[in-house]
């Protein structure tokens, strides 16, 4: 922090601040015509110059881009400050006299032609002032650099390569949301919305906030949801080793440090035109070592931090370039990127329990790290051979085939059932929830299992602490899969909802619901249909297609309470090694927690303790969830909930009725 005066007024700063900045904290009006919050400043209008002393000399500064590096005196409103200022804004008024931002500002500063007329006049009041904010927008903010300056002086225009329309252009509708005069105008939008002057309100909002926090919080345009490795290595969540442990030594070695070397597709790439996350990634002309495109230059994309955790430290890889390998051959073979490393590494502790062995793989080595045997199973999958065709049919098969096939011991079943990351037959995405009790149930008590877009209340409960009692879970557990099958319904995307939260959010009553956030939606699927919408609405939608859909499971023979179970290590350590690795941690949650007694204790007692207190939280869990959701006991929609949300329709209530 630095000392500065300022109009008289001595104000502490943060070093590097600009005066801009510095004007804006302390209430005092400067004005602008080239400046945008989300964009790097470069003073090109003149129109917020200052006058500052360095103590040695006065000099004449444009305040937007003049970083605050020791204690200056600033003059931002003095007589002689207004009379230079006044002299930009009497030349723009010459050139654009009709352009209403400009006459606004002349009025202010009481500035008159007096007859000056400017030899380049444009009375057009929706003129390009050629403030360069479109051109920085679609380069900072887009990243696609469509539209630049040509020629100079005189001859200097904003067009896009050779005066033509650009295929590249996105029609994303940046560069006229910042444009001050109306030059740039939308002709026509596809999508036909109702209201697209309210959506492009808050897609302005949303889009600011992405360019201006991402680089602090996320760095989704710099290296994708990679950036997520590190964050769960530090909070002890990276899932290594088939989930018996949260962190590694060699994770490093995955961080997206890493891959960010090898990124070449390094600009803000999305799922939608325009898209200011931008989070999709790829590296160019990488070689594969193994399989058909062995040596020959591929593209890779990816990674996603799904990708990392699971064919990285999940399956005890750290080398990029293998993690890149096995995501490259998955997205070829139309392989799930998680499904097949998450089964790999329950392999990979069968094979490392006795459970396999070399005959019962086909000569495979399933060790964990071993990369070479992973692609060669990836590669038996693609061609319909070997221990692939077992593989391939994912961690619930392979339990019930492995214990008939291989007569296996009741205790060898109850290990595979308790470390076979699955629930309702889906592979659990890479998150270690053991400590979690919410992102059990956000795995467990998900519709469609074990799914990754689930997997965001772990650092509400676990981290953070914000969801700390039975109610509090069951109301997340409830919101949240409320708002991800409206996204779903509507296709729109998550990640401006939570990854990246405005600096006031902490504020809100509901912090982790981002309301802001939530507003927005609302308000672009009003604007989109013309139908008034609440948030309340919002969920109401979604409840009906939800409990549609556990109504569904029930009629298939599933979808009640025990088909809610989760593997054990979902929720604790299954083995001594486990319990061991975090021994501290264990223990004092068995003396704080429940009271026990851990002196003399052996630590297959402690563990066996330890798994009846975890396993009664998991039911208390799901006794919670289903009162919220309006589900009977055995996870079976009430018919009165179905009334209450209008889904009694007669094949419903057939369903249920029997198990009410």
């Amino acid at each position: 922090m630095i000392d500065i005066k300022i109009n008289e007024k001595v104000v502490q700063v943060q070093e590097g601040k600009t005066i801009l900045d510095v004007a804006k904290q302390e209430g005092i009006d400067i004005p602008t015509l080239c400046h945008h919050p989300s964009l790097e400043p470069y003073g090109s209008c003149r129109v917020c110059m200052v006058k500052i002393n360095d103590g040695r000399k006065d000099r004449w500064v444009t305040s937007c881009n003049y970083p605050l590096r020791k204690k200056i005196e600033v003059f931002t409103d003095s007589e002689e400050v207004h009379k230079q200022r006044g002299g930009v804004i009497k030349m723009l008024l010459s050139r654009y006299p009709q352009v209403p931002v400009i006459k606004d500002l002349a009025k202010k500063y009481n500035v008159r032609l007096n007859g000056l007329k400017h030899p380049l006049v444009d009375y057009n009041p929706k003129a390009c002032i050629l403030c360069g904010l479109c051109v920085k927008v679609c380069k900072e903010g887009i990243w696609e650099s469509v539209i630049g300056f040509e020629g100079r002086g005189s001859t200097r225009k904003v067009t896009m390569p050779f005066n033509q329309h650009s295929e590249i252009c996105l029609g994303c509708s940046s560069c006229a949301d910042v444009c001050p005069t109306g030059a740039i105008e939308l002709i026509e939008d596809p999508n036909n919305p109702a209201d697209p002057n309210r959506i492009r309100k808050f897609g302005q909002t949303v889009a600011h906030e992405v360019i201006q926090l991402d680089d602090e919080q996320c760095q989704m345009r710099r290296v994708g949801t990679a950036h997520l490795s590190e964050i769960m290595n530090d909070y002890d969540l990276l899932p290594t080793h088939n989930y018996k442990f949260g962190s590694h030594a060699d994770a490093p070695k995955i961080s997206s440090s890493e891959f960010k070397k090898l990124l070449t597709q390094n600009s803000p790439d999305g799922c939608w035109l325009g898209c200011t996350m931008g989070c999709a990634k790829a590296v160019e002309d990488f070689k594969p070592k193994t399989g058909p495109y062995q040596g020959k230059s591929v593209l890779v994309d990816g990674p996603e931090y799904e990708t990392v955790g699971g064919c990285g430290s999940n399956i005890g890889i750290f080398d990029v370039e293998w993690v890149l390998e096995i995501n490259f051959y998955c997205d070829t073979y139309g392989i799930d990127a998680i499904s097949f490393p998450t089964a790999m590494a329950f392999a990979m502790e069968c094979y490392e329990n006795g459970i396999l062995n070399k005959t019962r793989t086909g000569g495979l080595e399933l060790n964990f790290g071993h990369a070479e045997a992973v692609l060669e199973t990836l590669h038996q999958i693609s061609r319909g051979e070997g221990f692939g065709l077992i593989f391939g049919n994912g961690i619930r098969w392979m339990k019930d085939y492995f214990a008939k096939e291989f007569n296996l011991t009741e205790e060898q079943i109850r290990f595979m059932k308790d470390i076979g990351m699955e629930a309702k037959g889906l592979e659990y995405s890479e998150y270690v929830t053991k400590e979690s009790l919410a992102m059990q149930g956000g795995y467990g008590l998900a519709l469609k299992g074990a799914q990754h877009d689930e997997a965001w209340l772990i650092f509400m409960d676990m981290v953070n602490n914000q969801i700390p009692t039975f109610e509090d879970k069951a109301e997340a557990l409830h919101y949240f899969p409320m708002f991800r099958t409206w996204f779903g319904l509507n296709g729109l995307c998550k990640l401006p909802w939570n990854d990246v939260e405005p600096a006031d959010n902490a504020e809100e009553e509901e912090p982790a619901k981002v309301p802001k956030h939530v507003e927005a939606y609302v308000n672009f699927f009003s604007a989109m249909t013309g139908n008034e919408v609440t948030k309340e609405d919002v969920i109401s939608m979604s409840e009906r297609v939800y409990n549609f859909q556990r109504v569904f499971a029930v009629r298939n023979g599933y979808g009640t309470r025990v088909d809610d179970d989760i593997p054990y290590r979902s929720a604790g350590p299954v083995t001594v090694e486990e319990y061991e690795s975090r021994q501290e941690r264990y223990d004092t949650q068995l003396i704080d927690d429940i009271g026990y007694d851990i002196h003399g204790k052996s630590t297959e007692e402690k563990v066996a303790a330890l798994r009846a207190h975890r396993e009664a939280q998991y039911e208390m869990l799901k006794d919670a969830t289903y009162k919220r959701r309006g589900w009977n006991e055995n996870g079976v929609p009430t018919i009165d909930h179905l009334k209450k949300i209008g889904m009694d329709l007669a094949e419903l209530i057939e369903v249920v009725e029997p198990l009410q």
